[in-house]
């Protein structure tokens, strides 16, 4: 009978500080990430019912719009400077930001969508073991992109590259939402992703340095269709 031996290396590395911090940042980006995102697709259901949106280009040109003139624009500074809040331990800077960024959103659903996203984070944190984020669980000032710089923060997960993992989670929901919707297929989705994915680092270098009277987008076709969806006959989605 042979026996089989297995050996491990003399010597075993700790692992670079971007390595260790790499799953945690692919955790806080996955789409299983349980905040329930999957429900909401941000007026982009409206605007496929009344041909705004219909095919490929289309959904690329609504999709990579928003994530440049408003993603980009608002969610990022804004991100930043609750992250910068965190770090410093100083709780009233950190919900000055997230009030401000509640505020900025076109329409009620679009604001509700971000409440409940981020009190749903603020739960995932807490069964995570982040007893300090009970408070925000119905905290009406608990924005998505507040609790998940808390997340990056704790997991010490540089700025930028914790602001690039929340425009690619909010890129992948849109892609899921208008492949559903258009509907589009497997490769229509990647390719839009792929595009996504070369413009984020930039954005987001752009947008964490953003002055006060800089921060800030508009995109009156997502208002409109926010708007318009609450009241829409048939929906899938919540926004």
């Amino acid at each position: 009978m042979t026996t089989i031996t297995r050996t491990m290396p003399a010597t075993i590395t700790e692992p670079a500080p971007g390595c260790a911090m790499l799953p945690r940042l692919l955790q806080l980006a996955s789409p299983m990430l349980p905040v329930g995102a999957y429900a909401y697709s941000e007026g982009l259901e409206y605007a496929v019912q009344e041909g705004w949106v219909h095919d490929e280009h289309s959904a690329r040109d609504w999709i990579l719009g928003l994530l440049q003139h408003c993603m980009s624009r608002l969610d990022v500074p804004l991100f930043a400077r609750a992250y910068a809040g965190w770090l410093a331990g100083d709780e009233t800077r950190v919900r000055a930001a997230s009030a401000w960024l509640l505020a900025c959103r076109e329409a009620a659903e679009l604001r509700t969508a971000d409440r409940n996203l981020g009190q749903a984070l603020a739960r995932v944190l807490v069964q995570l073991g982040d007893d300090g984020a009970r408070v925000w669980m119905r905290d009406a000032d608990a924005s998505f992109a507040a609790m998940f710089a808390r997340a990056a923060v704790s997991w010490r997960i540089p700025v930028q590259a914790a602001a690039g993992a929340l425009l690619w989670s909010w890129c992948e929901n849109a892609t899921a939402a208008a492949m559903k919707l258009v509907p589009l297929g497997q490769s229509s989705g990647q390719r839009l992703l792929f595009e996504a994915g070369a413009l984020i680092p930039v954005l987001c270098a752009a947008g964490v340095s953003l002055d006060d009277d800089a921060v800030g987008g508009g995109a009156p076709g997502l208002a409109i269709a926010s708007a318009c969806h609450e009241q829409q006959r048939t929906r899938l989605f919540r926004s």
